[in-house]
């Protein structure tokens, strides 16, 4: 099995088969992981059972509230784009799941069918979104926390989540509006590296505790400009037989919406997370 790690985030893996493990493979993966927080499988041949055995490796799968699922994997959700569609699923900068009490670990997505060309998706790792603060920067955000919420994304009042329900790709936008809206700390001690990690991001995160959204936007704003400036950008292509696995407390990504007139059809499992705790 080899590691290599990849230019602004993540780790590419080769020459291994995630259908046949060993111990000591699964070892040096999950301290990858931790470490890098995104691993790019290449060369893999999985159907939606050993799919679903993958994810369960890693911890209990999370069933997706909103997403369809696969008719006969409820584990699997479905994230498509017909030729037809003009939105795609994902299409900004985002981490799932922080509009949750307790955040998921993370997601593993594997490629079904690839447009011709694009559909590329790009992440971020907020690692290095905090290490390159300034050290007054970094005192202040150590004494926030924020608040997330799904209401505006999938909730009855949306407009995306409305398009969707009208495609047959999401459903209960009642269950959106009446998720609590989360207080989490804007620095995590990451719950794997110990590290602290950037916890905010433009898709869930609406404003500081205590401050007004007004008073928030501005540097939220600035958080997320200079987490994702180009060199920190790392570009994950996807070929037949390419898996990503993330972990959403320390990356963001971004499913690129460029391949009008094609279909791009992913399947996605979700791993549940545990609290996240503020980095002291």
């Amino acid at each position: 099995m080899k590691i290599t790690p990849l230019s602004a985030v993540g780790a590419e893996v080769t020459e291994v088969d995630v259908k046949g493990l060993t111990d000591a493979q699964d070892a040096q993966l999950k301290a990858a992981f931790a470490q890098h927080g995104l691993l790019i499988f290449r060369d893999q041949d999985l159907v939606e059972t050993d799919h679903v055995d993958l994810a369960e490796r890693w911890g209990q799968i999370n069933t997706n509230r909103f997403f369809k699922a696969h008719a006969d994997h409820p584990q699997i959700a479905l994230v498509d784009k017909a030729p037809d569609q003009i939105q795609n699923i994902g299409g900004d900068w985002h981490t799932d799941h922080s509009y949750d009490q307790v955040p998921a670990l993370g997601s593993i997505l594997v490629a079904r069918t690839l447009p011709e060309t694009g559909g590329d998706t790009w992440f971020a790792s907020m690692y290095r979104a905090f290490d390159q603060l300034s050290d007054g920067l970094k005192t202040l955000l150590l004494t926030l926390n924020a608040v997330h919420s799904a209401k505006h994304v999938f909730g009855n009042k949306s407009e995306y989540m409305q398009t969707n329900i009208s495609q047959k790709r999401m459903s209960r936008p009642d269950l959106a509006d009446a998720l609590p809206d989360p207080i989490h700390p804007v620095v995590v001690r990451h719950p794997l590296s110990g590290r602290p990690v950037l916890y905010v991001n433009p898709g869930f995160t609406i404003r500081f505790e205590g401050w007004t959204q007004e008073e928030s936007a501005p540097l939220l704003n600035y958080l997320y400009q200079s987490a994702v400036v180009e060199d920190q950008v790392e570009v994950v292509d996807w070929r037949t037989g390419t898996i990503a696995f993330w972990d959403n407390r320390a990356t963001w990504h971004f499913a690129q919406n460029d391949y009008p007139g094609q279909a791009r059809r992913m399947h996605r499992i979700t791993i549940e997370g545990e609290a996240l705790q503020a980095h002291q």
